[in-house]
């Protein structure tokens, strides 16, 4: 009764429209929010809620999620940096051994099965953006978040998850950790490449991937944080058009090839590696012939989160560095 008497006072003052309504037993709202914002802050206030603007619409969630599930899973280790342990876990999370000792909760698989989620009974859920119609399913078990990957660096992304979590303060003390890690290692990776080009390169099968500033790999770190040089090819087609990635042919690497390279075998497709590894055209390299070539873990490199974030800085400076 005192929750139909709360609804039916906000409705009193403003139009709120729902989409969808939560079922398990939050009392959150589960669907984007129209305009209202008056009636719906006091509202929200009233039911420990709040509006977050998702790549959605405004969305009405708790503001102390107890049981938050991520189904997008490059947000994964946001979720950890700030001390939360998300209760379920896709497959490809599963298989990050960045996350060991964080994956000890039910498993998901490819999170497609509404019937897995509706048994966990979270009271937020965390998606990319998609219009796959999967989120209007989700919306009906629980709040449900869209974020557009890759929009925000690295800092930014976990400030709006610690504005959407309640946990600014966690947010804010990472990234000064964050912050000084950078600095004290900066000085050491531009003393060790200098004016000299760094690329990552993945086969698959179709060709070689060259991946940018935001698309994992340690690009954020490299090309983001560093500054380093990226071969002209890459910046121009992966990172000043903000796609962050490019598709080449085998015929025009040595264009794309930097005087050092992060690679591994694409984890997305059953091609073979060894068409770009073992042919003349790898080889003659300069990075290749000069014993510049790092192996990233292809388990791991897909992910740009805080807690991955991490284990790259690590590898991408002892490597560069040559350091132990």
């Amino acid at each position: 009764m005192i929750i139909a008497l709360a609804v039916t006072a906000g409705c009193g003052q403003a139009s709120v429209k729902e989409d969808g309504s939560g079922s398990n037993g939050s009392g959150a709202s589960a669907g984007a929010l129209s305009n209202g914002a008056a009636a719906g802050a006091v509202q929200t206030e009233e039911k420990g809620t709040m509006i977050y603007e998702a790549a959605n619409g405004k969305i009405e969630v708790p503001k102390q999620p107890k049981r938050v599930l991520v189904l997008g899973d490059s947000y994964y280790g946001y979720l950890l940096a700030l001390g939360i342990q998300p209760i379920g876990v896709t497959e490809h999370v599963k298989s990050n051994p960045y996350f060991a000792g964080y994956v000890n909760v039910p498993d998901l698989g490819d999170g497609k099965s509404t019937e897995k989620v509706l048994e966990l009974q979270p009271d937020l859920i965390i998606v990319f953006q998609s219009d796959d119609g999967s989120i209007d399913q989700l919306s009906k078990i629980a709040p449900t978040v869209a974020i557009a990957y890759g929009k925000l660096p690295l800092r930014e992304q976990l400030l709006e998850f610690g504005k959407l979590t309640g946990r600014e303060k966690q947010a804010a003390d990472w990234i000064a950790k964050w912050d000084q890690k950078i600095k004290d290692a900066e000085p050491k990776v531009k003393a060790a490449v200098g004016d000299q080009t760094v690329s990552i390169l993945q086969p698959y099968a179709k060709g070689i991937y060259a991946f940018g500033h935001n698309y994992g790999r340690g690009g954020e770190i490299l090309y983001g944080e560093f500054k380093l040089k990226a071969p002209s090819p890459i910046q121009k087609d992966a990172i000043d058009n903000g796609k962050g990635w490019a598709s080449l042919s085998l015929e025009v690497l040595p264009e794309y090839a930097g005087d050092f390279i992060f690679t591994s075998p694409w984890s997305g497709d059953q091609g073979d590696p060894d068409a770009v590894y073992g042919s003349t055209i790898w080889k003659n390299l300069p990075a290749v012939k000069n014993n510049r070539v790092f192996e990233l873990n292809k388990d791991a490199a897909y992910f740009n989160d805080p807690v991955s974030m991490e284990k790259h800085l690590d590898f991408i400076v002892q490597k560069l560095t040559g350091s132990r």
